[in-house]
């Protein structure tokens, strides 16, 4: 999954111009009860960020009153964060490395030419997804050695017992000939004879629960 896919397009964002007033992006923000926003000029490139905390800070910093500050003083002059952002062709789970502790991240294409947002809210609710939250089910937790076939092995038993998955994600163990696999399957399945199946093919079973 690709970040265009799920990334909140440049129609559906509230954006700052670098020579707009802070008193103008601040009663924006406010008004649109949101944290931040990107900095985009006219040619459409992105230049950073600005938000109601940056303004807030530099209203206290700068000594003078706040009316004057805030009508006299540009948002090109405070902005932050000009590298808060990713290309619209990188895989969605590079948006986890790339916040930082910011709750917006710009999407551009290679020339810097903003695009959208992707919101922390987005990827918490892609996560939600891969692990299947929205849809109640049957979790099963266990543990597989590093070997190759063990996927065909977990498929042909879920064939076999017609198991229809709605989720599938594995995790590195600490030891590194093992590896953590959490499935999640329809809640018909017969969980006695998953577990035993599992077993028997060789993995561990960890924890079986509803969810």
């Amino acid at each position: 999954m690709f970040v265009r896919s799920t990334m909140k397009s440049i129609y559906q964002c509230h954006v700052a111009t670098p020579s707009q007033s802070l008193k103008k992006t601040l009663a924006k923000l406010n008004e649109k009860d949101i944290q931040a926003m990107p900095v985009v000029d006219e040619a459409g490139k992105f230049l950073g960020m600005i938000s109601a905390q940056t303004i807030y800070k530099s209203t206290f910093l700068t000594g003078q009153q706040q009316e004057d500050f805030l009508s006299n003083t540009e948002v090109s002059e405070i902005m932050t964060h000009a590298d808060l952002f990713i290309l619209n062709n990188e895989v969605f789970e590079k948006t986890l490395t790339t916040f930082k502790d910011y709750p917006i991240l710009a999407v551009v294409d290679d020339n810097k030419k903003f695009l959208g947002i992707v919101t922390r809210y987005d990827v918490l609710e892609q996560f939600e997804s891969v692990f299947g939250m929205n849809k109640s089910g049957v979790r099963i937790a266990f543990t597989s050695e590093e070997s190759s076939g063990r996927f065909a092995k977990l498929a042909d038993i879920l064939q076999h017992l017609h198991a229809n998955i709605i989720s599938i994600t594995t995790f590195d163990e600490t030891d590194k000939l093992a590896r953590r696999i959490v499935l999640k399957v329809d809640e018909d399945v017969r969980t006695d004879k998953l577990k035993n199946k599992l077993e028997k093919a060789g993995f561990r079973v960890l924890d079986i629960t509803n969810a």
